[in-house]
């Protein structure tokens, strides 16, 4: 059983978990939502006081762990009123994966401005989960999709502001966490990492840059010394081809868009967010809140569906592996 969270609740997060249920219903995963059960609708709806309910209710219904929320919600337009109903469902459904009561935590979309507004510290999703489920190193994001998994060193920060930032110790730290998450989660004994450039051609030798040499060249000598198998700098205009993705199982990317933009190229309705260096298993689908789209009936649950079942995945290889 996993536990998926409502996000925010006047976003497509309650319309993608009903929509995923009708796919999932007869083979799985199950799933509970933490939210109000109001939030949902055309599927029928069991509200449920446990896990062992929801399992049961699971192939009828979606079971719901309700929680009402403090104010109505309408589509398209957030208000920080519910931004309390919505930490708090993140904050049980961890609550419950910590306990070992569910498998996995799947997190709809927040709207981080709207929790923002409301005195939310944390800058996303991923810091807050590893305020609440940390392990003594920082949570790592990872992206992926069927062929391709990568990791952004820098995420969400202006682009000159996260050059600024990079070391060869931020690089390797990322690296590492990374590199033990393969091993412990996807089951690969020896990961293999691919670093990649910043600059065109990687610094084309230090004339169109510098960057590969002070700060690039150094995080990948402290890996190697580690025993972790990590290559680079690579070029990043051909790092993510179809000839140089199979050669590692996971490349080390230095800011957002270098990450993201080739999953979201290769499959962007399969593309999975995971948050590495937690003491629990948490995916989400790669989109936001849409709120454009919002209750409007037309949103797609493909992420959703993916985010459940990588999660499913993941949490199966980390029992099984010492």
């Amino acid at each position: 059983m996993l536990a998926l969270t409502m996000g925010e609740p006047a976003g497509i997060g309650p319309e993608i978990a009903a929509k995923a249920w009708r796919a999932l219903r007869a083979g799985g995963p199950a799933f509970l939502f933490l939210g109000d059960a109001g939030l949902v609708a055309g599927v029928p709806v069991a509200c449920v006081e446990s896990v062992e309910q929801a399992a049961r209710a699971f192939p009828t219904a979606l079971p719901v762990l309700h929680r009402p929320l403090p104010a109505s919600a309408t589509p398209g337009r957030p208000s920080p009123a519910t931004a309390p109903a919505v930490i708090a469902a993140i904050e049980e459904a961890v609550a419950l994966a910590r306990s070992g009561a569910v498998g996995a935590v799947v997190t709809n979309p927040i709207q981080k401005s709207v929790l923002t507004a409301a005195g939310f510290p944390h800058p996303g999703h991923t810091e807050f989960l590893g305020a609440l489920a940390g392990t003594g190193v920082p949570p790592v994001m990872m992206l992926a999709c069927p062929g391709l998994r990568v990791v952004p060193v820098t995420v969400h920060e202006p682009l000159r502001q996260a050059i600024a930032r990079l070391t060869p110790g931020l690089i390797a730290e990322h690296a590492r966490v990374a590199h033990a998450a393969l091993r412990r989660d996807f089951g690969i004994a020896a990961p293999r990492l691919a670093v990649a450039g910043l600059n065109p051609h990687a610094g084309e030798n230090g004339t169109l840059g510098d960057e590969e040499g002070r700060i690039v060249a150094p995080a990948i000598a402290l890996l190697r010394a580690e025993g972790i198998a990590a290559t680079g700098p690579h070029p990043p205009d051909t790092l993510f081809t179809a000839a140089m993705r199979p050669r590692y199982d996971a490349a080390i990317c230095l800011y957002h868009d270098q990450a993201l933009i080739p999953v979201k190229t290769l499959d962007m309705a399969g593309g999975v967010n995971v948050t590495l260096g937690l003491s629990i298993i948490r995916t989400s689908p790669d989109h936001g809140t849409a709120l454009d789209i919002a209750g409007r009936g037309v949103a797609g649950p493909e992420s959703l569906i993916a985010a459940l079942r990588f999660a499913q995945s993941l949490a199966e290889t980390r029992s099984r592996t010492p």
